[in-house]
């Protein structure tokens, strides 16, 4: 008995010992001086809260280059390197095998985030990633141009293009001869893709390729949409329009040089900033309807909170995706890196308000936006951005119409796709 008794108590103590060891849980940490103080942040907590150590990892800032480099880790199934990391909303489909399963552990989330982007994370039924910022697409515009000439912000696509036609040439008469009605991102890249999805959305045309699988892209609403974008080229929106990114639409606006932009929600800081010549001069709205019967359509973006399947700590590696989706930790990001949270209640915080008043106006852009196919189109999504944006810019330079470019575009999507998605 005695033997047993101590073989029982050596037995407790080799579990408690074992319970008792710390994890260690590595996190990818953000490169910017505000993103390395919320790490800092993050870390304090977790290793208060939990007992664990935290390591934090960098990897490139560039999208491609990190995508690449998750898929060589992946490949190798190596979990030492990442256990918390950042997932691009595009990823999810192309990424699903190597993503750890939240379902059953965040469930409860799922009426606090945008449903939009909680949908976004949802592939083959299964929760892949927590949304960790949500962006979409709004329209910026001049609030003294349309003051000065008793203009209302525009409903439709069409209002935009009368007003800023009537205010481009009225300005150029008087010699502002720089100013264009409107700049948006019209480079064959993936931006374009979302400028395609709103415009094709706003008209009832659809989302090229529908939440199951089914590709959707060749109807005339979708056609019309792609005409409609394509008549602003040369006329309010420069030629030049055809090689724009964010950033270079963003530049023109910023100068003074553009009456309305489509853009990221990040890039109204910029155009307050001190040395702004538009400080002071800029409203943010949806992007407009495609006419009366069309709908606001602004194209989800963000980032989310992905677990590696790879990770030898998944519960650990969860507790931590707790308190970077807690509503401290979003309001903290908010705050030290401008990053608009996925929890619906922090919209209305007042600390939030104060720093960026914009964003009331932004939850109700987050409640309407619409995700790309990337989920329902899964690794081949990235050739199917490719397809979508190269027929969106052949119809912009005039090399084909709308009609056309909706028919090609559904043979190369049927193509891709093949019997099914993969």
């Amino acid at each position: 008995m005695k033997i047993k008794a101590l073989a029982t108590a050596a037995l407790f103590a080799l579990l408690a010992g074992t319970s008792s060891e710390a994890a260690t849980i590595k996190l990818e940490c953000f490169a910017s001086s505000g993103g390395k103080a919320f790490c800092n942040y993050v870390k304090e907590r977790f290793e208060r809260e939990t007992g664990n150590t935290l390591e934090t990892v960098e990897f490139p800032t560039s999208s491609d280059e990190r995508l690449s480099l998750f898929q060589q880790i992946f490949a190798s199934k190596d979990g030492s390197v990442v256990d918390v990391f950042n997932i691009d909303i595009v990823w999810l489909g192309l990424l699903d095998k190597h993503l750890a399963d939240l379902t059953d552990n965040f469930k409860d989330l799922e009426p606090k985030i945008f449903p939009a982007a909680w949908q976004n994370n949802v592939v083959n039924g299964r929760l892949k990633g927590i949304p960790e910022l949500v962006d979409a697409g709004v329209m910026y515009y001049r609030t003294d141009l349309l003051e000065k000439y008793g203009e209302k912000p525009p409903a439709t696509w069409g209002d935009m293009a009368r007003i800023a036609k009537r205010i481009q040439d009225s300005e150029r008469a008087a010699g502002n001869t720089k100013i264009n009605g409107l700049v948006f991102q019209g480079k064959a890249y993936e931006g374009l893709t979302c400028d395609a999805l709103e415009w094709v959305a706003a008209y009832n045309g659809g989302t090229f390729v529908d939440a199951d699988g089914k590709i959707t892209v060749n109807n005339p609403k979708a056609a019309k949409a792609l005409d409609v974008a394509a008549s602003w080229v040369g006329t309010i929106s420069p030629q030049g329009v055809l090689g724009y990114t964010e950033e270079e639409a963003r530049a023109v606006f910023q100068n003074g040089d553009a009456v309305f932009m489509r853009n990221w929600p990040y890039a109204y800081l910029l155009t307050q900033d001190d040395t702004s010549p538009v400080k002071g001069k800029v409203g943010i709205m949806p992007l407009p309807k495609g006419g009366e019967d069309g709908q606001n359509a602004a194209t989800l973006g963000g980032w989310q909170w992905g677990v590696s399947n790879y990770s030898q700590n998944k519960n650990e590696a969860f507790k931590l995706v707790r308190i970077l989706v807690s509503e401290e930790a979003q309001k903290k990001a908010f705050m030290l890196m401008g990053q608009s949270p996925t929890l619906m209640s922090l919209y209305s915080d007042p600390e939030i308000l104060a720093k960026s008043p914009t964003l009331t106006q932004m939850k109700t852009v987050f409640d309407s936006a619409i995700a790309r196919p990337s989920t329902p189109t899964k690794r081949q999504f990235p050739a199917v951005s490719k397809a979508i944006f190269n027929a969106a810019y052949d119809v912009l330079s005039k090399r084909t119409d709308g009609t056309q470019a909706v028919a090609d575009l559904e043979g190369k999507l049927k193509r891709l796709k093949g019997a099914e998605w993969k």
